[in-house]
């Protein structure tokens, strides 16, 4: 068993296997039997969102400021779940979560609250969003994929007709957001490309400072579409708001997609 430098506080095993939660100095982490942090919580801050990758994953928030339908695959510790209910009174969020056990360490660990607006699902995220793309009453605002086991990025959710069917299930002006590791540049090469030929290249992508997480961001052909000026004037107002870095990751986006900023913007 890996030795972690915080305190065990739980383990438990299932056939996909081991789930544990480590508190280190006022922060709470989910770790799927490596060093790997799946989610984290600040412990006294439990609304909070704390980790970088997830704030990153809230510069959805610069193309949809009023999310009111949301998509999930990939649950982890529910922290992303969590804050957004908190943030957005009227926004109902759906949850495909693969493993039980992680779900139910979830609700006993991260403060994961049972609410009305938020419905989790047990199941494969890229065999649910195959299903609902056949039923296409059903469509989201915004969807936020973040499905990884302690390998690293789930293949289930990189191939091309996953973001097709993503697609399928988004409004005309939706987003998609995903986290996706790029230190595996093969991989991360291969998502770009199928998430570029679904969204006709209207894709962005967002490195995480100090990790090797990176955030891809693909819309819809009617989303909304922002010059570079109008999104730092977004970002300012969205820091104040919700005391995240937003300018940070505008200067980020900027320096990180020249060409397909032009894409977006109008």
């Amino acid at each position: 068993m890996y030795k972690y430098d915080g305190l065990l506080v739980h383990q438990t095993q299932d056939d996909k296997g081991i789930i544990e939660v480590v508190d280190t100095k006022g922060i709470r982490a989910l770790h799927f039997g490596s060093s790997s942090r799946q989610s984290t919580m600040i412990l006294d801050d439990p609304e909070q969102i704390h980790s970088l990758y997830a704030k990153a994953m809230m510069g959805l928030l610069m193309f949809n400021d009023s999310p009111e339908d949301i998509l999930m695959i990939g649950l982890g510790g529910g922290t992303i779940a969590k804050y957004l209910l908190h943030q957005f009174s009227q926004c109902k969020i759906k949850v495909v979560e693969y493993r039980t056990s992680v779900l139910k360490v979830a609700y006993s660990h991260f403060d994961l609250p049972f609410n009305p607006r938020l419905k989790i699902k047990i199941g494969c995220g890229g065999d649910y969003v195959s299903q609902q793309s056949k039923n296409t009453d059903e469509k989201h605002d915004v969807m936020i994929v973040d499905a990884y086991d302690h390998e690293g990025m789930v293949l289930e959710v990189s191939s091309e007709k996953f973001f097709d069917n993503c697609r399928t299930l988004l409004k005309d002006d939706g987003l998609l957001a995903i986290n996706l590791w790029g230190t595996n540049k093969d991989l991360f090469k291969e998502v770009a490309w199928n998430m570029g030929r679904v969204f006709e290249w209207k894709i962005l992508f967002l490195p995480v400072r100090k990790r090797g997480n990176i955030i891809g961001f693909a819309f819809r052909e009617n989303a909304p579409k922002y010059t570079i000026k109008q999104l730092r004037e977004k970002a300012k107002q969205l820091e104040q708001r919700y005391q995240i870095d937003f300018p940070v990751f505008v200067r980020d986006l900027k320096r990180n997609n020249n060409s397909l900023l032009k894409i977006i913007s109008p």
